[in-house]
């Protein structure tokens, strides 16, 4: 990406006070609770739309209690979606053990919420546009940083009608685990231990049928009910799956159909179907940004810390940081352009709970990688079945987060006095 002053090929212009890159949720959520408090924000997605297949799907207690606070629950529960508020572990289809109870949650809604992404994506994008100082930006790729005097002061794009300079007294990278924004300032997060991939593919369903959530045995199955087929997460060893399909793809494929079929064998006569390409692989990275703002910079989400999907909490923890983010810098913003110093407030109220799920994700890393059919149940397993009030802390866990965030930036609605963000 480049990162200059100016660009003589520039054919329109943007002006914000915040510029988001990534319309994902936490970039879409923090321009909506922005703009909320007359804040003008510009954000920037490089898709036309937000349909996407395996993306993370589950929209949790924390989540929902944070819609209600925003008068958009009852919306979102109109779109199609399924709940679950225990979380099952089926052992090789002998036994099942509740592993995490969420039915008594200090919340509104005690379930974990199971919806295609694209579907919560736009239901932000509704709301957010409905605000006169919210401007989303669809495919509106950014290709470079504009800095002056050594701070970041907005970026280069280029979108349906060609390049976009866009100016904004603070920048936000919300793009993801490759984040270029992140990249372009120079920030490289520190890589930790992984042991695994993650295989996706569809399953047919049969009707009124119903599964665990996770199965185990030969190895961990995540099946997620989409009404008529499952969308399954497979768990392997990491870079045990050829992306490139290359001498051995049909054994590779023939294997985990087998490793399929011996944690469920009810998925015998379904495997069939699965072509290669029908696979996808998630390649799994666990890592952190050491300093999530450059001056002028912050970054959020998966941009500042990617997450296993271990627990599906990774997108839980990036809209706790968007609901960070708007309480700290959203007074800041309406007076001018934060410091360096307002943007590692962000870093420091997310940091630790942060570092202490990923070390918690780390830690089952070999309980969903173990393939010993002869294996007991696993010991976290076997204390919650002995113990079941300890499902509820696992449930609070999954369900709220090490620190749940509470809108307090614009909470109820009020928005301060301001113009649209400006373009041309």
């Amino acid at each position: 990406m480049r990162s200059t002053g100016t660009d003589e090929r520039t054919t329109s212009h943007a002006t914000a006070d915040c510029l988001v890159v990534g319309g994902g949720p936490a970039g879409l959520l923090l321009g909506y609770l922005l703009a909320r408090g007359g804040v003008r924000v510009v954000v920037a997605e490089k898709h036309a739309d937000f349909l996407r297949d395996f993306r993370g799907d589950t929209i949790h207690p924390s989540t929902q209690e944070l819609l209600l606070q925003l008068g958009l629950l009852e919306e979102f529960l109109e779109l199609p979606h399924t709940d679950l508020d225990r979380v099952s572990f089926g052992w090789r289809g002998v036994r099942e053990v509740t592993l995490a109870d969420l039915s008594h949650l200090p919340t509104a809604r005690r379930a974990v919420t199971f919806m295609p992404q694209g579907d919560f994506l736009d239901l932000l994008a509704r709301a957010a546009e409905a605000l006169p100082t919210f401007e989303l930006l669809r495919e509106t790729a950014v290709d470079g940083l504009i800095r002056d005097g050594g701070r970041v002061v907005g970026a280069h794009a280029v979108g349906p009608s060609g390049p976009v300079e866009l100016r904004a007294a603070t920048v936000v990278a919300a793009d993801g685990r490759d984040s270029d924004v992140r990249a372009a300032a120079g920030l490289l997060p520190r890589r930790l231990a992984t042991a695994m991939d993650v295989l996706w593919f569809r399953i047919p369903k049969a009707p009124d049928e119903r599964r665990p959530l996770l199965e185990a045995g030969a190895g961990m199955l995540v099946a997620i009910d989409r009404g008529d087929y499952y969308q399954v997460a497979h768990v392997i060893p990491a870079g045990s799956w050829d992306p490139e399909r290359g001498p051995g793809a049909q054994e590779s494929l023939r294997a985990m159909t087998e490793r399929v079929v011996a944690i469920e064998p009810a998925f015998s006569d379904r495997v069939d179907v699965l072509a290669y390409e029908d696979v996808k692989l998630l390649r799994v990275r666990l890592e952190r940004l050491r300093d999530w703002a450059a001056p002028g910079l912050l970054c959020i989400g998966d941009a500042a810390h990617a997450m296993s999907p271990a627990g599906s909490i990774g997108i839980n923890l990036a809209i706790q940081d968007a609901v960070a983010t708007a309480n700290i810098l959203g007074p800041v913003l309406l007076d001018g352009a934060p410091t360096l110093s307002d943007l590692r407030r962000v870093q420091r109220r997310r940091a630790r709970p942060t570092a202490l799920t990923q070390r918690v994700q780390q830690a089952l890393q070999g309980m969903l990688l173990d393939t010993d059919p002869g294996r007991p149940l696993p010991l976290p397993v076997r204390i919650l079945d002995r113990f079941p009030p300890a499902t509820r802390l696992v449930g609070r866990f999954i369900g709220l987060g090490l620190r749940p965030e509470r809108l307090e930036f614009a909470a109820s609605g009020a928005q301060a006095s301001g113009s649209a963000p400006t373009s041309g």
